[in-house]
């Protein structure tokens, strides 16, 4: 199962500084299968990672152990997400 961590900035100064763990965290994360995607949001406010774990409960845990998120620069919202088989079927 996927599940979305969005990342949002509520202190800009704690992030800059903490933003080199968190790179290093989610790229540590990919290298062992539990990171799907990850990625800035282009306004600037946070950033989005896809975790991809066996439960519910290592979704939550995952993301909230990010440095960015201890740190006290983010907070994170965690929802569990699932893809589409696209294309869909055509009808008729």
């Amino acid at each position: 199962m996927k599940y979305l961590a969005l990342l949002t900035i509520v202190d800009a100064e704690k992030n800059r500084a903490v933003r080199p763990a968190h790179l290093q965290y989610v790229s540590d994360l990919y290298k062992q299968g539990k990171v799907f995607a990850a990625g800035p949001c282009v306004d600037g406010k946070g950033g989005l990672v896809i975790y991809e774990c066996d439960s519910d409960e290592e979704g939550i845990r995952l993301a909230n152990e990010d440095p960015i998120v201890t740190s006290g620069a983010r907070t994170v919202e965690v929802r569990a997400w699932q893809t589409l088989d696209l294309p869909l079927p055509e009808e008729g």
